[in-house]
């Protein structure tokens, strides 16, 4: 019985670690392409739309920030959907120009909000773009996306990268930024596979997303059910890797808790949801489906592969008479995985803030593994992410760029 159980672990996370290999190896081999967006002459009208919920803090900055971006004004609009906004703020967001639409729900959710506003808006749009209270943009990420539109691309992800590197756990929360970003995004598109979404910074024709929207009620992870709709609609997600938008990381341990608890929990919960469809869709050859609903479901978290392999290795080494799998196989396997880790990761992030992020990894694993004892009907509450940076303040964003 040990056996068959030490057997299909080592073939399970072996499969994890294998498969996030490829997507690092393809994602470095992968050159990065200069967007020619200068030579356009069409420009798309854009709706910037910005669920915010209780963002009182950081909702005026990054609203002004918007006032930098290098695109034609009359070509874009900025649409705060306001969920439980202070009247004051709501007043301070008229006086920008600003298009504020106030929401209010039992139980609020990024879905609920952003059905609000298309049923609110008009459709004289061509691009729906979706950002979080906290993003801000670089100058040119409007030029870029709609390049990439004039394409023919109809779903766009854009590049999120680090606002602030102020405590440890914004130097990990950054370089897990990067790591998946790298992966999931830009080696999933090397590989001819859609890249995933995130959930903000991401692009959209106004008529797709408007339909999609519409089928989505997620409480949490929306996100996951708004790629496979995009794949089962016959688009792939272009991963705009040159298109910055500057996404606040958390600040400690509490934060930390409460992100990676719903990240979890609805990463659980659609795995069992779209476990079925995504096999069928396999079958019928859709790769990029099944990658989405299957393979990135089922994929353990990073930080508790580590913490899986790094037990088992030790384990290994202990009961080395005892077990079927040599502790060669399982030391390899260990190499293996910290080299995917690191194959993503920019030269100037390892002799400035690597050490740091290493530090503060234990802390991060025992966290994520209590989670896996705390994560019942977390997929069924909102939890709020609570923003304060209402500046770029990120010494190394040109690593992160590279």
């Amino acid at each position: 019985m040990i056996t068959i159980i030490e057997v299909i672990l080592f073939v399970y996370l072996a499969g994890c670690v294998l498969y996030n290999l490829l997507l690092a190896i393809a994602g470095r081999l992968s050159r990065k392409k200069k967007i020619a967006y200068e030579e356009t002459v069409n420009y798309a009208r854009i709706a910037i739309l910005i669920p915010a919920y209780k963002e009182d803090s950081i909702i005026l900055s990054t609203v002004n920030s918007y006032n930098r971006l290098r695109y034609p004004l009359k070509q874009f609009e900025v649409v705060v959907i306001a969920d439980s906004l202070q009247p004051r703020t709501m007043e301070e967001l008229a006086a920008t120009g600003v298009n504020v639409i106030a929401v209010k729900f039992d139980k609020s959710t990024k879905a609920k909000s952003l059905n609000t506003a298309f049923e609110r808006l008009g459709d004289n749009y061509d691009l729906a773009l979706i950002c979080d209270a906290d993003n801000m943009l670089e100058a040119d990420f409007l030029l870029k996306i709609n390049h990439a539109y004039q394409q023919g691309h109809y779903a766009i992800q854009g590049q999120r990268v680090a606002k602030n590197l102020n405590t440890p756990f914004a130097i990990l929360d950054a370089a897990n930024e990067i790591i998946a970003n790298h992966l999931y995004r830009k080696g999933a598109n090397a590989l001819g596979l859609s890249s995933s979404v995130i959930g903000s910074g991401m692009a959209f024709h106004y008529p797709l997303i408007k339909q999609i929207l519409s089928e989505i009620q997620a409480t949490g992870g929306f996100d996951k059910v708004l790629q496979l709709l995009v794949i089962s609609k016959g688009h792939s997600i272009l991963y705009l890797e040159d298109a910055y938008v500057y996404d606040e990381k958390i600040t400690h341990a509490a934060v930390f808790e409460n992100q990676r608890k719903r990240w979890m929990s609805s990463q659980l919960v659609y795995l069992r949801t779209f476990w079925s469809k995504g096999w069928s869709a396999l079958f019928k050859g859709d790769i990029n489906y099944f990658n989405l609903a299957v393979c990135q479901n089922a994929l353990l978290p990073r930080m508790l592969l580590l913490a899986a392999l790094t037990v088992c290795t030790a384990l290994a080494f202990l009961l080395e008479r005892f077990i079927p799998v040599s502790v060669y196989w399982w030391i390899a396997l260990f190499i293996l995985n910290i080299l995917s880790l690191l194959l993503p990761i920019p030269g100037k992030f390892f002799t400035k803030y690597l050490f740091t992020a290493v530090l503060t990894l234990p802390r991060a694993v025992g966290i994520m593994i209590l989670l896996l004892f705390r994560l019942k009907g977390a997929d069924k509450t909102f939890i709020h992410t609570t923003h304060t940076q209402t500046g770029i303040d990120n010494p190394l964003l040109d690593a992160a760029r590279k």
